[in-house]
């Protein structure tokens, strides 16, 4: 099934018909207000953020294999900085250790690579002091990860999971023995000393905060689905979010940091390519594994996340992140995108179903937790009408930030022309192509290979359109 490109729906009576067809109630206004919403300042815990645009954590594939950032790194941090977003969500997925890398290029945090961490955030403070003068409003920091089922640590093409437990369906499709795979409680323990290390390492490295990843199939997301995982970190809602409670608490012990989540909040069964290359449910009927989930495989129960926003709080976590499932198994839900990766299947919806989901759960848990700061996730797929929604729902109060990742490998500065009234550069803007995607599903590194002149120049461009043949 074919669904109408958002590029084409150039009015607000296309754009409005085509929700009203689509049966979904996405909020958004006609022009940018002078005194757009977008523009507002907003503090978070005695710090002002100048704007209410984010940068996400991404994987770029392009770091040293011992974990340092490279030159093409450092160009996609600079762009951070010249975007105009004044809050750097993470930065960048870091791994704690390297059996946490999700490839062999990813970033990696330790004492060695401290130094090169600091000179990187500092390319990226640098040059947004000289294109926008002013750097007191702008908080950046980074993302803490371990890949767990997903990671790669040292070869692009082999997977070397560690899990939290037994999932058939996932089992099976990646080829992973969880007799093998599964950590125990005790290397669990090690794993939390780990992350509170990287913490440390951070805060010297002059980050403001970092993130506890909760998210996207990854070691902490797989950690509240851990229903019928024995011991410590499994069964109860206590138990399954042990991890999360002790990694902050030795956080706040041992560094003045402050600490944010990106939290997939809900969660669909995994899908699969169907006979006609369109995704469908792996298996149909009840499906117990998804946190957020309704038991369905496709429904969602919010019960479980509004409990563990409220113990965020308790910890003193105000910064939320808020996004969903996983690229590896249903990525339409949590990367809406009409062209999917080359390893994908066809949407099974039309993509802008995807955006008005995140976006709709996100302003009910914000409506139930009005004192966190939630950071939205999706907007890209809406393309030129990104800032038209993005400006409505900031205030309708059902997020506080607009959260971009794919889009500011193409168009870095959409931040600073939305909000200084200029026209958005139409040749920039993302069109979820998904090469950004696809490369490093090849073991290639990550960019905007479709739009960016810089990637087009590469070899590598040539090396993805060979693997897309």
């Amino acid at each position: 099934m074919s669904y109408p490109r958002v590029s084409r729906l150039k009015t607000v009576g296309q754009f409005s018909t085509r929700l009203k067809e689509l049966g979904i109630g996405m909020p958004f206004d006609e022009t940018i207000d002078k005194s757009t919403a977008l523009a507002r300042n907003i503090e978070w815990n005695g710090r002002i953020i100048g704007n209410r645009f984010s940068i996400l954590p991404m994987e770029g594939w392009d770091g040293t294999p011992d974990g340092k950032p490279s030159e093409l790194t450092r160009r996609r941090w600079k762009n951070f900085g010249i975007s105009g977003a004044k809050l750097i969500w993470g930065g960048e997925a870091v791994a704690v250790r390297q059996d946490g890398r999700a490839n062999p290029n990813q970033l990696l945090i330790n004492d060695e690579n401290v130094a090169e961490l600091e000179s990187l955030r500092q390319l990226l403070v640098t040059s947004h002091q000289e294109r926008f003068q002013k750097t007191d409003d702008l908080i950046v920091g980074l993302q803490l990860t371990h890949s767990g089922r997903f990671a790669r640590p040292n070869d692009k093409s082999n997977l070397e999971a560690r899990t939290l437990y037994s999932h058939k369906l996932l089992d099976r499709k990646f080829d992973i023995d969880p007799q093998k795979a599964i950590l125990s409680d005790d290397e669990l323990k090690q794993l939390i000393d780990d992350f509170i290390l990287a913490a440390s390492l951070a805060e010297k490295a002059g980050f403001e905060f970092v993130d506890i990843k909760h998210c996207h199939g990854y070691l902490g997301h797989e950690l509240l689905s851990g229903y019928d995982r024995p011991g410590l970190f499994g069964g109860s809602f206590d138990n399954r979010t042990r991890f999360l409670k002790e990694v902050v608490q030795g956080i706040r012990s041992t560094t003045n940091l402050e600490v944010a989540t990106r939290i997939s909040l809900f969660d669909f069964v995994p899908f699969q390519k169907g006979e006609d290359g369109t995704g469908e449910p792996a298996v149909t009927g009840q499906y117990d594994l998804a946190f957020g989930g309704d038991g369905t495989g496709q429904g969602i129960n919010l019960e479980e996340p509004n409990r563990l926003l409220k113990l965020a709080g308790e910890l003193g976590i105000r910064l939320i992140g808020s996004t969903c499932g996983s690229p590896y198994y249903n990525p339409h839900i949590q990367r809406p995108a009409l062209f999917p990766p080359s390893d994908g299947y066809q949407p099974p919806e039309d993509p802008l179903v995807g955006v008005a989901r995140q976006i709709e759960v996100t302003g009910r848990l914000k409506k139930n937790h009005p004192d966190l700061i939630f950071v939205g996730s999706a907007y890209s797929y809406l393309q030129e009408w990104l800032p038209l929604v993005g400006q409505r729902v900031i205030s309708d109060g059902l997020v506080d930030l607009i959260g971009l990742g794919r889009m500011v490998l193409s168009y870095p500065e959409l931040p600073a022309d939305v909000l200084a009234g200029r026209e958005m550069a139409r040749k920039k803007i993302c069109r979820t192509f998904s090469d950004c995607t696809t490369a490093p599903r090849k073991g290639i590194i990550s960019g905007c290979f479709p739009l960016d002149p810089f990637y087009k120049g590469l070899p590598e461009h040539d090396q993805l359109k060979e693997h897309k043949k």
